[in-house]
């Protein structure tokens, strides 16, 4: 396995796939047919590129801008949902393009509150409730985490049952197949990418499991009496907390080692819940959105040589 750096997410029936400062987004219209926008996505560090490339720093701006990046186009994908599309003047599609910026803004403001208050707050009350029976610190901040954890997996699970989450991690295996199909050097046809595995080391899914690992080990060297300043310091905490899982899951996206295998299993068991296989049509729209930034012919003749040339001598007979 040789990482491609490629890294997308899933859309409302589509998948959008990015490379570098280039991104594109492949979505299956209602009548069948696919649609694919391509564009350059500037970061919120602007011309500070040097903390994109700092390590312990960049995974914050990263997973800022994996964020806003997700939010423009799970917006633009929801588009399509309507059977007709609206004709507007440019005046109004400017107009419209600056409400959908405001609003993405208040929704993932109030997510991120949400996201805290569920995740990070509510699992440190919960624990806090077993201290008269639990006095050792370190065995609540375990047991914190715990709940967290249970509350994160509970969440996905529930969500699994939706239909259209259903259908929206099917498209979330299919961007996983086409990464890890190029990965291992084979072509991406649909018939590799059927083969290939829905879970993958670098995925969104991993990195939230890697947080709160990190955030358990962390905390036991964080003590104090006060409720409040404990409160504090875990949200304080979060840039910190997702510096360091960055760097780990860009370790484990780009090694075979055991032990970062080992280490990774359990984001990977976690996918089994946020991935499911997809069928051929969303496959094929996965493709599309990946030939849209990479040229993995020409990444598969750098990185897998001799197995470029067999295809090549195949081919021939």
């Amino acid at each position: 396995m040789k990482s491609s750096n490629v890294g997308g997410q899933a859309v409302l029936e589509g998948v959008m796939m990015k490379h570098k400062d280039r991104y594109a987004v492949a979505v299956r219209k209602p009548d069948g047919t696919v649609v694919v926008e391509q564009d350059d996505y500037k970061s919120i560090v602007g011309s500070h590129q040097k903390l994109l490339k700092t390590p312990f720093i960049r995974g914050i701006f990263n997973f800022i801008d994996s964020m806003i990046l997700g939010m423009k186009t799970l917006t633009w994908s929801a588009g399509f949902e309507e059977e007709e599309e609206e004709v507007l003047t440019e005046k109004e599609a400017r107009k419209r393009e600056k409400l959908d910026q405001v609003i993405n803004g208040v929704v993932m403001a109030v997510s991120f509150l949400i996201a805290i208050a569920i995740f990070m707050v509510l699992p440190y009350f919960l624990s806090d409730l077993f201290k008269t029976v639990i006095p050792s610190y370190v065995i609540r901040t375990i047991l914190e985490g715990v709940i967290r954890i249970l509350i994160f997996v509970g969440y996905i699970w529930l969500i699994s049952r939706m239909e259209d989450i259903r259908r929206l991690y099917q498209y979330h295996g299919a961007e996983h197949k086409c990464i890890n199909c190029i990965e291992h050097g084979l072509p991406l046809t649909v018939g590799n990418v059927r083969i290939s595995s829905k879970e993958h080391k670098r995925c969104g899914t991993s990195f939230l499991m890697f947080v709160m690992i990190v955030g358990i080990v962390l905390l036991f060297f964080v003590q104090t009496e006060s409720h409040i300043l404990r409160v504090v310091i875990r949200i304080a905490l979060l840039p910190v907390i997702a510096g360091i899982s960055y760097e780990i899951i860009r370790l484990a996206g780009n090694s075979d080692n055991v032990v970062v295998n080992l280490l990774s299993r359990p984001g990977l068991m976690l996918q089994g819940l946020t991935t499911k296989e997809p069928d051929d049509s969303m496959i094929e729209v996965a493709i599309a959105s990946v030939e849209a930034v990479f040229d993995w012919k020409a990444y598969l003749a750098e990185n897998f040589p001799v197995r470029e040339e067999s295809g090549r001598k195949e081919e021939a007979v």
